[in-house]
């Protein structure tokens, strides 16, 4: 796969400007289906969570995974840095793990009798966040000002983190014993929250199937998949889905989204501004996944859920019912009107 031009506009002598911008788009929506394919090669049977990664790596927000183990959390994080040729650095979440583990911190230098900062594995293009609540407060709060400014402030210098920046974060909600919650203020920094299932029998033995030919003992091996994107790759595919059209009605359809679950019944805690914001660019990176030319609401409801889920609470009368976060905002959804473009 050729990569992207680093400026996606014309040359005075090129083709027409609309037919230049057609032409970026479809190129940018194959580069990604190209990391889609490679990303179905070890990951099986969760090809809905593969579009919704690459959907927050497009549209330049972080995801935070949830499912039980042996799913393929860590395995899908690995293979998408794979599959990109920026930096990739891994974090494994503890109790003992302190902040200055995770953003660096000053290091007095003998020979020069000087403090210099080294940098911690923050600084990278993608971050594996693995187990994160598996660590206290605290920890968790030295991502914050990265995931949303992409820089760190360490003895009193703001430090920039290099672009492309995602965060992945993994969890396990069935265990709780010796984990801590995430505080609202860093859950709204994650722009999706994806739960992997089981996959299907069919989909499940083809997985024990690769998983016996490979060399590893119990996993699928990562190595054979090719290198797709580059750093450059992904600022560009950010660009692009950036500028594609987005229709007023649109617009205002995910905003309407966003604030119904202020004012739903059953739900006690509404999605702030931000869920409005990861709407409209989740549905620009759907549209670029697909290879549309422009914004549909299809686009904005199909990341809908995994924009919100986070982002509210639901009553607590319900939950005794057996409903779920789930349930109320299918609800939601199916009764918030659609434009029709």
């Amino acid at each position: 796969m050729s990569e992207l031009p680093e400026d996606p506009l014309p040359s005075t002598d090129a083709l027409p400007a609309e037919q230049h911008l057609a032409q970026q788009r479809q190129r940018a929506s194959q580069l990604a289906q190209a990391v889609r394919q490679e990303l179905q090669k070890v990951v099986i049977g969760q090809d809905a969570v593969i579009d919704d990664v690459l959907t927050a790596l497009i549209a330049g927000g972080h995801v935070l995974l949830e499912g039980v183990p042996g799913l393929g959390k860590t395995l899908l994080v690995r293979a998408l840095a794979r599959c990109f040729g920026g930096e990739f650095a891994r974090i494994q979440f503890t109790p003992d793990l302190m902040p200055s583990d995770v953003t660096g911190h000053a290091v007095y230098d003998m020979q020069t009798e000087q403090f210099k900062l080294r940098k911690g594995p923050l600084f990278t293009n993608l971050l594996l966040a693995d187990e994160i609540n598996r660590a206290p407060a605290k920890t968790q709060a030295a991502l914050l000002e990265a995931m949303q400014e992409r820089q760190v402030t360490l003895e009193g210098q703001a430090l920039p983190i290099g672009q492309p920046f995602m965060v992945l974060a993994t969890q396990n909600p069935i265990e709780q014993e010796g984990t801590y919650p995430l505080p609202e203020a860093e859950l709204d920094r994650f722009m999706l929250k994806l739960r992997m299932d089981y996959p299907d029998a069919e989909q499940e033995l083809d997985m024990v199937r690769q998983v016996a030919r490979s060399t590893r003992a119990d996993m699928l091996d990562v190595q054979p998949l090719r290198t797709v994107l580059q750093a450059k790759d992904v600022l560009t595919l950010q660009r692009i889905a950036s500028d594609l059209p987005l229709d007023e009605q649109v617009l205002d359809y995910a905003v309407r989204l966003a604030r119904a679950t202020r004012t739903w019944p059953g739900l006690t805690l509404g999605a702030g501004p931000r869920a409005s914001i990861a709407l409209v660019r989740g549905a620009r990176a759907r549209a670029l996944l697909r290879g549309g030319d422009f914004v549909i609401p299809d686009d904005v409801k199909g990341c809908a859920l995994a924009v919100l889920r986070h982002r509210v609470r639901i009553a607590p009368e319900l939950d005794i019912e057996g409903l779920s976060v789930e349930q109320v905002l299918k609800q939601l959804l199916d009764q918030i009107p659609a434009p029709r473009l």
